[in-house]
């Protein structure tokens, strides 16, 4: 829990909410910002789909999965440290894309490690609700650190004050955008903080030293268990589906800020405000999500999930400053911000439900004796084709000049992923 609530921040205020709408004003033109955030993104995705696995298989042969989570902590530290440096008036687009794309390895690395803590943590008809108090729990710790970033840090480019008409504290200087850009050191210490009790308290109960060539052994298992996935048809569908509706619904996280700004016009302020909402209803969602888990199991909830979350990407492209679903409003109407306040909405409500649910499914589909390793698939399936949805967000935005058809990609990913969900069994190939 004090994992999800530390680590958030990192996709709530650097991926959506306040650095993408940031590089957006910074760059001016919102379609060159979201094809460069695209490209960012889909670098960092190839990085991890490569070594997810390879990690989670060392992690099961020789032992310890803390070592692990104190290495990619550090990466996760240095990288959003680093968007201090996104000054503007001496911008470096490429060096802060990669010190954000290190951090997002860092973060995504540390979580398949803490996820595959999960099954140790109860019964398989326990786990659901464990999860989805967890991931609400993560979601109160972004919507914490999101307001604070709004009230005291985060200055908008025309007053230079905050969402409460102060300057940015600490005498950040707002001129220079100080107020915006300490939302990477804010980060990185918000994550130090609020790590202590999880490296104070946990413990791995598997940890033991490494045997010769317990490395070896290990890249011998993945490739034995690659090899074989084939024929456990209900995994290979599962991580095969979401494979891709992970990425679309990453797709909508990381370009929801950037898209407002760009489309709507909307300040980094506004944007926080639209994440404010979007984080309330993904706490309420992920915890009656896993209560529905505990219940049901986790199946009905990605189903439903991935419905709610496919129509919003279909109500996206008929949202614009001009109409609204086809009718036309005129100019200064408060209607496409409404609008696109109650996309937020469901967006954060499905993907706090859907993220949830997934990684509880994971579990029932896994091997208990290779946990992390399957784990590590699951984070290779989500960042396999990851690179798909910024990449072609990316083309498609690029081609057409419009950020509103840009988002097609991810309509077509979650239905492919929706597909694919009904040759998975609830229980996974082991089941009765």
């Amino acid at each position: 829990m004090f994992f999800d609530w530390a680590s958030q921040p990192f996709a709530t205020l650097l991926l959506t909410f306040i650095l993408a709408p940031y590089i957006k004003e910074i760059l001016g033109d919102g379609s060159d910002a979201q094809a460069a955030w695209g490209f960012g993104i889909a670098a960092a995705g190839i990085v991890i789909a490569l070594l997810a696995p390879v990690m989670g298989a060392i992690a099961d042969s020789t032992g310890g999965r803390m070592r692990f989570i104190w290495l990619f902590s550090g990466l996760y530290v240095v990288g959003s440290s680093g968007v201090w440096l996104a000054a503007p008036d001496d911008f470096n687009l490429v060096l802060v894309l990669g010190l954000f794309a290190l951090g997002l390895v860092g973060m995504e690395f540390t979580t398949i490690f803490t996820n595959a803590m999960l099954p140790d943590l109860g019964s398989r008809e326990e786990i659901g609700r464990i999860s989805g108090n967890a991931w609400a729990f993560g979601y109160l710790g972004g919507l914490v650190a999101l307001v604070v970033m709004l009230l005291f840090l985060a200055e908008s480019a025309t007053t230079g004050k905050t969402f409460i008409g102060i300057a940015p504290i600490f005498g950040l200087d707002p001129v220079a955008r100080e107020g915006t850009r300490a939302v990477g050191p804010f980060t990185a210490l918000w994550y130090i903080a609020f790590m202590v009790p999880f490296f104070f308290l946990v413990r791995d109960p598997k940890a033991r030293r490494a045997e010769p060539g317990a490395v070896r052994a290990a890249l011998s298992g993945l490739r034995g268990t690659i090899r074989t996935l084939p024929a456990q048809r209900s995994m290979f569908a599962y991580l095969g589906a979401s494979m891709f509706y992970r990425d679309a619904l990453n797709g909508m996280y990381a370009f929801g800020g950037i898209y407002a700004a760009g489309v709507l016009g909307w300040s980094v302020i506004d944007t926080g405000v639209f994440g404010i909402l979007a984080i309330i209803t993904g706490a309420i969602f992920a915890w009656i999500g896993g209560r529905i888990d505990s219940a049901f199991g986790p199946k009905p909830v990605i189903v439903t999930s991935i419905l709610v979350l496919t129509t919003v990407a279909v109500s996206i492209i008929f949202i614009s400053p001009r109409s609204v679903f086809g009718i036309a409003v005129g100019d200064g109407s408060p209607l496409p911000d409404i609008g696109f306040y109650i996309v937020g909405a469901l967006i954060g409500g499905a993907g706090g439900a859907l993220q949830t649910a997934s990684r509880t499914m994971m579990v029932r589909q896994a091997d208990p004796r290779r946990i992390t390793e399957a784990f590590g698939l699951y984070a290779l399936a989500g960042k396999a084709s990851s690179f798909l949805a910024p990449l072609s967000i990316g083309i498609m935005t690029a081609a057409t000049g419009s950020q509103q058809l840009g988002v097609i990609p991810l309509i077509v990913l979650f239905l492919i992923g929706l597909v694919l969900l009904s040759w998975v069994k609830p229980n996974g190939d082991r089941a009765g």
